[in-house]
């Protein structure tokens, strides 16, 4: 009877052990799990002060109906707001974090616990690389160049995460694509057809290009 007894114990204790070590286990996975989540952004999207749609990615899933509503929501409760007023707009599961510069809202969906100080200082940088590349960007810039200013973004952010703070390795990176296609094209060809390889049919669209017959070579 003795001898069950300490088998017995001995049994509930091991399971108690691995129940709670299972346990530790698992909310160290869920913990790393939303932090990581938290690291990176949901979407970005550029709007003129007239509700112009400059520039959108959207690194997350979400539907067609979704995105358009997010974007009537940045329309309708970033754009009226005065200089003075909180750049952090909260909505639910992610949030609004914005910066002004001029006539351009850049405006990041971004986790409700991701850090509000770090979403406005990679904006700026994002910022900054753009205005290194076009030397003083412009409205203007993003309009005609669309795909230079994605292939920035993309240089910079991986998934919605910041992989490169550098703005050098970026624009550096960036002018090396840029030679290597110029190297490759050849007389007559639109370089900047190829280096639009990326984009999806709404950003050909925006660039003024219709998808499937782009440059001399014709329809892919």
């Amino acid at each position: 009877t003795t001898i069950l007894l300490q088998s017995s114990r001995l049994f509930l204790h091991s399971y108690h052990l691995l129940h709670t070590t299972t346990n530790s286990m698992d909310n160290t996975a869920s913990i790393k799990s939303k932090a990581s989540a938290a690291c990176g952004w949901n979407f970005i999207v550029l709007m003129s002060r007239q509700g112009k749609i400059r520039l959108s990615e959207f690194f997350s899933s979400y539907t067609e109906t979704e995105k358009r509503r997010i974007l009537r929501d940045i329309a309708a409760d970033v754009l009226p707001r005065q200089a003075k007023m909180c750049n952090i707009i909260e909505k639910g599961e992610f949030k609004f974090v914005y910066r002004r510069y001029a006539s351009l809202y850049f405006v990041v969906g971004a986790p409700v616990e991701m850090n509000e100080l770090i979403v406005l200082e990679q904006i700026h940088l994002f910022v900054e690389a753009l205005d290194g590349y076009f030397n003083s960007v412009c409205e203007l810039d993003l309009v005609f160049s669309l795909h230079k200013s994605l292939m920035i973004l993309f240089e910079m952010f991986i998934g919605g995460m910041l992989c490169e703070s550098n703005r050098r390795e970026v624009l550096q990176k960036i002018v090396e694509a840029e030679e290597m296609v110029e190297s490759m094209t050849k007389p007559g060809e639109d370089t900047s057809s190829q280096l639009d390889d990326g984009l999806s049919f709404q950003e050909q669209f925006q660039l003024g290009r219709k998808p499937g017959a782009r440059g001399p070579r014709g329809n892919r």
